[in-house]
Parts: structure tokens; C-alpha cells; sequence
């Protein structure tokens, strides 16, 4: 099935889709389906057919816009890691003294509940890529882009709060990123056995943020 152009309504007018702007909707059409398999069925579990029925597609689309599998789940990781890190950023800036650097203790863990299966898929693909040094380098990359930008926004929260970091902020930024993909896995098993409240009041003292 070959999707060049597409016909569609805006404000009443229909409109003729370039190639290349068919080419960006099946590409997001693609990832969209990606994601829903990749989540659905793990990675190991998720075929790039299933992929393409999901969105579709023939195979052929989704090989025209994507190498294959470990590409389309390396390009959500990055949209991903963009999409937090900008989440991040806006979470520091509206805050004001010590509210910053709450605020992205906060948002990591409210993360936790909300991200179990992308946790278990991440897990599971970090496994697998170890074995191949192209995508483990990839991973590897991706991982440093993830850290690096909650550094950012680390040190950025600690200048709001007028206080230095008890640690080098890309350490604490491993820390964060650690704890939070750990305790993911175990609050899939038991969200009971890891309650809020005492989990955000050591992370609060190790990051030495003043009781409220």
C-alpha cells in the first residue's frame, strides 16, 4: 500500500498534501503505531509488519521512513527525552527559590506511576543493545542527552533556590534518572511496598532541600 498524497479539510477547503508533507504525516502516523506495539507487546514481542498493519501501511512505508524496529524505538527515545527535558525546563522556570528544584522532584515521580511499561520496554531493548555495539552506542547517547538536560535544569533550580548543589549537578542528575527507572520497575510489581510521601522526603534530604 503506497500513500503519496492525501485529501483533507481545513476551515472547510480541501487541500492537496506535497510529498513531502504526506511523507512527514506517515512518518508520525508510523511512530504513533510504533509506540502503541512497542507498549502493547514489548520489543522483542513487536514485529515492524505489526507495526505497519497497526498504522496501516505495507512494510514498505514504514521501511521507507525507518531502518527498522531498533530505529523506530530509538527515534521514540529521543522524542521522548525532548519532550521531558522540555517539560523540565518550563517546571523550573515557573518555579521560585526552592520550589524549583521541588517541582522536578515532584514531576519525577509522578512519572513513576505513569511510566512502568516504558520502563520495562527501555529495559528490555537496553538488554538486547548491549550485545550489538552500534545500537548500544546509540543508547549510550541517547542516555547522555537525557542526563545531560536534567543537569541543566538541576543547576538552573539550585541557582533559583541561591544554594549550591551538595554534589556535581550531572552526578545528581544520574542519581535522579537511577532512582526514578529503579523505583518504576518496583512500583509496576508494588506500588504499596513504595508509599510517595516518605520516597519524596529522603530524595528532598539527599538533594538538601530545606523542610517545608
Amino acid at each position: 500500500m503506497t500513500l503519496t498524497y492525501q485529501r483533507y479539510f481545513n476551515n472547510g477547503v480541501t487541500t492537496r498534501l506535497t510529498r513531502a508533507e504526506q511523507a512527514g504525516r506517515n512518518r508520525e502516523l508510523v511512530l504513533d503505531a510504533a509506540r502503541r506495539v512497542f507498549l502493547a507487546r514489548g520489543y522483542a514481542g513487536a514485529t515492524v509488519e505489526a507495526i505497519a498493519d497497526e498504522a496501516g501501511f505495507s512494510k514498505g512505508v514504514v521501511y521507507s521512513q525507518f531502518d527498522g524496529k531498533a530505529d523506530l524505538l530509538l527515534t521514540l527515545l529521543d522524542e521522548r527525552i525532548a519532550e521531558r527535558a522540555a517539560q523540565n525546563a518550563r517546571l523550573v522556570e515557573a518555579g521560585t527559590g526552592w520550589e524549583a528544584l521541588v517541582a522536578l522532584l515532584h514531576v519525577q515521580d509522578r512519572r513513576l506511576a505513569d511510566d512502568a511499561d516504558w520502563a520495562r520496554l527501555l529495559i528490555e531493548f537496553r538488554v538486547l543493545a548491549a550485545r550489538d555495539p552500534e545500537l548500544n552506542a546509540r543508547y549510550a547517547a541517547a542516555h547522555r542527552r537525557t542526563v545531560d538536560a536534567l543537569a541543566d535544569c538541576v543547576v538552573a533550580a539550585y541557582a533559583k533556590a541561591d544554594a549550591q548543589p551538595p554534589a556535581a549537578p550531572r552526578l545528581l542528575a544520574e542519581f535522579m534518572f537511577a532512582v526514578t527507572s529503579g523505583l518504576t520497575l518496583e512500583r509496576a510489581a508494588d506500588p504499596a511496598a513504595l508509599p510517595q510521601e516518605p520516597l519524596e522526603d529522603l530524595a528532598r534530604r539527599l538533594l538538601g532541600v530545606p523542610s517545608p
